[in-house]
């Protein structure tokens, strides 16, 4: 009789731990990921985060939508994220700008150093040079000299303080001796836009976007600041050639979350961010917009990290030689 009251016992105590461990065993996952876009739609940023949030979705097994939160050089987004539930359901995509933004802004709702998880770096590009069709002359070393007469009557577009956009602007005048006149815009599609139009002069932009416009002979390419010229834009020179070797300047994106998630959802995001990099078709789509993954070796979290860090310190001396004082985003 003991013996079988013993066994109940055991049996009950069984069972009763089982159901108590379960709940921490079937966390559901979240159904859906949001990845947040700081850019317009059609900009390059949106076009890296489309062509990986397809292929991340079938590894994770969850639908992974695209969220455009425009505005503040990138800190509605940034901050749209820093204050999401720590699950790995929502995650930023972003280059350049988040690392500006506490150099730019003072009224910054997150603290860009603490409130981001790294997930892994996604691609790293040179920036390109495009010009309104109507600039005098008729190749990139004459365009550069044009630039170089107008100082800063010639106005740069950019898609926002802070973006690669403007700081590569920024950087071209502190090598050429003047201040530029900078035109903001709410990411790179609507810039080329206006300057299609002929409304703007100059955009220092992304390969991805500017790519195509080149291609088709509807805006200069004046310059790029790889170390050789691209395979894809074989006409272009680069920044070197053109005796700017001091133009340098790659943009890369990384993917984050918040502060907070578990490092076995970062882990997971994090490899089916390289699955992604590794499929042969988006491989070749990446090569026909003019940008690259990072090597294999460079795409962990922790690689993200030390990026992040050492690239924080690039940028905000940048931003000081600019002379832009800190300021309320909007």
């Amino acid at each position: 009789m003991f013996t079988r009251l013993c066994k109940c016992a055991l049996a009950g105590i069984a069972l009763l731990m089982s159901a108590l461990s379960m709940p921490v065993h079937a966390q559901p996952s979240p159904k859906t990921v949001t990845l947040v876009v700081p850019f317009a739609a059609g900009g390059g940023t949106d076009t890296v985060a489309r062509l990986i949030g397809e292929q991340m979705s079938r590894t994770l097994g969850q639908t992974v939508i695209i969220e455009n939160v425009v505005g503040g050089g990138s800190t509605l987004a940034n901050d749209r994220v820093a204050r999401s539930a720590p699950d790995g359901s929502t995650v930023l995509i972003n280059h350049v700008a988040l690392l500006a933004a506490p150099s730019l802004f003072t009224n910054l709702r997150y603290d860009t150093k603490t409130a981001f998880e790294t997930v892994g770096l996604v691609n790293n590009a040179p920036m390109v040079l495009i010009g309104r069709k109507s600039i005098p002359g008729a190749a990139p070393k004459e365009f550069v000299d044009w630039i170089k007469t107008q100082g800063d009557k010639a106005n740069f577009a950019h898609g926002g303080i802070g973006t690669n956009s403007h700081l590569c602007a920024v950087m071209m005048g502190n090598v050429l001796g003047f201040k530029p006149t900078i035109v903001a815009y709410r990411g790179s599609a609507p810039a080329i836009g206006d300057m299609l139009a002929g409304q703007i002069d100059l955009l220092w932009d992304q390969v991805t976007n500017a790519l195509p416009q080149i291609q088709a002979g509807t805006l200069h390419g004046i310059a790029i600041t790889s170390s050789e010229r691209l395979e894809q834009l074989k006409d272009v020179p680069t920044t070197a050639e053109l005796g700017m070797p001091e133009v340098s300047y790659s943009m890369w994106h990384g993917l984050y979350v918040a502060k907070g998630t578990p490092v076995e959802t970062i882990r997971a995001l994090n490899s089916a961010l390289r699955k992604a990099l590794a499929d042969p078709m988006l491989l070749e789509k990446l090569k026909q917009l003019g940008t690259l993954p990072f090597p294999d070796s460079e795409l962990t979290p922790e690689a993200h990290a030390r990026l992040f860090a050492a690239d924080m310190i690039r940028v905000a001396k940048l931003v000081e030689s600019s002379g832009i004082k800190a300021s309320e985003a909007k």
